[in-house]
């Protein structure tokens, strides 16, 4: 028996595309804007080594550079949610560009004057703008072309945001790090020749050129932006109150709220993971700081690999149970590293990156499953869990300085990853839940 030819479309599959049809140079500018908020999130990592050398502070105190950070993502994703859900996502990425420009130009005068709190603020607004930039860019991509597609199409462009960071860590190694590092013995006899202060303040001077560099990068992007037409996102221009969702719907949501801490804890565990890598490696493998700071972006280099190899694996695998197998490898991989530090530890340590590299966009574009109308405030409360690489990182330092060595602090890492595996493998699945009935 013959078939028709109406009859025929009906038996093939729909091919589902992983890149947005019409809409590749909207999906390339930002897909680029992964690549420059990996720069100054990797910067991070230098400059607490940096810190420690030129204020002359402890690990306790050089941590507050993520705390100022990453508190910034979280006092500014609720704000740019509002601002996008009005205005919509172009203007979040314009605003963001400006503000992360602003943060980089203030380098100069806090290098001048010298003073750590400074530095902090400056860290803040460049956060902030972070803040627009993963607001706007996380939903963006995971709804710009197929639903069926989301959580590839934001692994793909995540994977570029380790290449930024790689280029974030080797311009603070190459042109932040003197390799200058003075014994006990050598700053004692600069304070008695009254040279130390010069010291310090030449290593503070070190961090200006590379900021006000990016600053005139993040302009220059925020300008072409500008200039390009940008799709309508459905949820963009859905003029009424239901349209825009409510933050009381999201409680119902339990793969959502779990996502949340998830994405929490990551956050914590991976900024907490290359905050004290160099100290690490200086610590068990007794190296320089510029050779530690080159292990610091080989790691990087494991995250950016691990980023495009798990999108080709996502395939063939779920994303979910990738991530709670990638998850419970380096549980194993951090228990070592507390455990056995030395160089078994420093190369365990190290390969964690390429397993935690797909957890952000990952948990990201599954927390944002089934939100509809409520995508973007989801999104901005994601963005807003970052703020446990301001909460870990410090709790990091503490253990370290308690125990007076760095590896017992990798313990608050490994057991992240334990929640981890757990929402992978339980906590992202979706629940069905009875619409809240409107007020009349």
């Amino acid at each position: 028996m013959q078939v028709s030819s109406s009859e025929k479309p009906s038996a093939v599959k729909p091919r589902h595309h992983l890149f947005p049809v019409g809409q590749l140079l909207p999906f390339i500018l930002v897909t680029a804007l992964f690549f420059l908020w990996g720069i100054p999130n990797n910067l991070n990592d230098v400059l607490i080594r940096q810190f420690m050398k030129s204020f002359a502070i402890n690990r306790l105190q050089a941590g507050l550079v993520q705390s100022a950070f990453y508190l910034g993502y979280f006092v500014l994703a609720m704000p740019a949610a509002l601002i996008m859900r009005r205005s919509g996502y172009k203007t979040g990425f314009v605003t963001g560009l400006f503000l992360y420009a602003a943060g980089c130009f203030l380098f100069w005068p806090a290098a001048i004057a010298g003073r750590y709190g400074f530095f902090l603020l400056a860290l803040f607004v460049i956060a902030s703008g972070l803040s627009f930039l993963e607001t706007a860019s996380n939903p963006f991509i995971a709804q710009l072309g197929d639903p069926d597609t989301s959580e590839q199409r934001l692994n793909f462009s995540q994977a570029f945001n380790p290449i930024g960071s790689i280029t974030g860590a080797l311009i603070g190694t190459a042109f932040i790090f003197s390799g200058i590092e003075l014994s006990p013995e050598q700053i004692a006899a600069q304070k008695s020749a009254g040279i130390y202060n010069a010291y310090l303040q030449a290593e503070r001077l070190r961090v200006i050129k590379p900021y006000v560099v990016l600053g005139i990068v993040c302009v220059i992007w925020a300008l072409i932006i500008l200039r390009t037409k940008f799709p309508a996102i459905q949820s963009e221009h859905e003029e009424s109150s239901e349209g825009h969702g409510h933050f009381s719907e999201l409680f119902k949501y339990r793969h959502f709220l779990l996502a949340v801490v998830a994405q929490f804890l990551y956050v914590g565990a991976q900024v907490g993971t290359w905050s004290y890598f160099i100290q690490y490696v200086q610590e068990y493998a007794h190296e320089p700081e510029k050779v530690a700071g080159y292990f610091l972006t080989g790691t990087l280099a494991a995250f950016g690999v691990g980023r495009f190899f798990s999108a080709y694996l996502m395939r063939s695998v779920s994303p979910s149970k990738l991530m709670g197998l990638y998850s419970i490898v380096n549980v194993v991989l951090l228990g070592i590293g507390v455990l056995r530090p030395g160089w078994f530890g420093v190369w365990c340590v190290f390969l964690t990156s390429f397993f935690m590299s797909l957890m952000f966009p990952t948990i990201f574009a599954l927390g944002l499953k089934g939100l509809g109308p409520n995508t973007k405030l989801g999104g901005s409360l994601l963005v807003m869990a970052i703020v446990g690489g301001a909460v870990l990182t410090p709790a990091m330092g503490w253990l370290s300085e308690r125990f007076h060595h760095v590896a017992p602090a990798y313990a608050v890492p490994l057991v992240a990853y334990v929640f981890i595996a757990f929402y992978a493998f339980l906590g992202a699945k979706q629940k069905e839940s009875k619409p809240v009935p409107k007020a009349i």
